[in-house]
């Protein structure tokens, strides 16, 4: 009970960050601040600065209650199975708020520039993968979190062959997604993203429907 409460409160002050940030840099922000970029993260539509509380918040508060989602999985999935995997679910929600602030913090600072670049939310989002790679085999079978294709949810076994290697794809992509966007000029950054993105979403989704061709009851 005492971890949980101790995570409560992290995962609150992890989201009040940007807040803290937003309100230092308030005074030195131009009364018309980009509301909206476009694909080259040149803004593309404008409002007042003091949109940007309200925004931050919300996303603030998005974040904490997906946290609070994620952790009460296992009093709402129909098959019960969700509540095996606490820890998991904790660790999720709390990489979920981490990246919220992250991004909130991210679109203070654009709004700060005028400008925003891709070159910083595509290693966010590479760690991201990362570590939820590595946390993706011990999810057990659920509706809410996890790679959910009939095939695996009607089958434990191939939840699981399927899930370790997502995992290890998710985690060997968030690698390759970090140092690429980092390293690489922007416009082979994004080419790289979505290669990578298309390839640890499609390929488990695939193995999950030829492990059950494989393992499907012969007539």
């Amino acid at each position: 009970m005492k971890k949980n409460i101790v995570l409560i409160l992290l995962t609150v002050l992890v989201s009040l960050i940007p807040l803290a940030y937003l309100g230092f840099v308030f005074d030195r922000l131009p009364e018309s601040v980009p509301t909206h970029f476009g694909w080259q993260g040149k803004a593309d539509s404008y409002g007042s600065k003091s949109y940007l509380p309200f925004a931050c918040g919300a996303m603030a508060l998005v974040a904490i209650g997906l946290y609070f989602l994620v952790t009460n999985l296992g009093r709402i999935d129909p098959k019960k199975t969700a509540k095996q995997s606490p820890e998991t679910f904790q660790k999720i929600g709390f990489a979920v708020v981490v990246l919220f602030a992250a991004l909130n913090i991210t679109i203070i600072y654009a709004s700060e520039r005028g400008s925003f670049t891709l070159h910083i939310l595509f290693p966010l989002l590479g760690l991201f993968f990362m570590y939820i790679g590595n946390l993706m085999h011990s999810i057990k079978p659920n509706y809410f979190v996890g790679i959910k294709v009939p095939w695996t949810l009607e089958d434990p076994a191939n939840w699981r062959a399927t899930h370790q290697l997502g995992g290890k794809l998710w985690f060997i992509g968030g690698i390759l997604i970090t140092l690429l966007t980092l390293l690489l000029p922007e416009k082979v950054a994004d080419v790289c993203f979505i290669i990578i993105m298309a390839i640890i979403v499609l390929v488990p989704i695939i193995y999950s429907y030829l492990y059950f061709k494989k393992n499907a009851p012969q007539p």
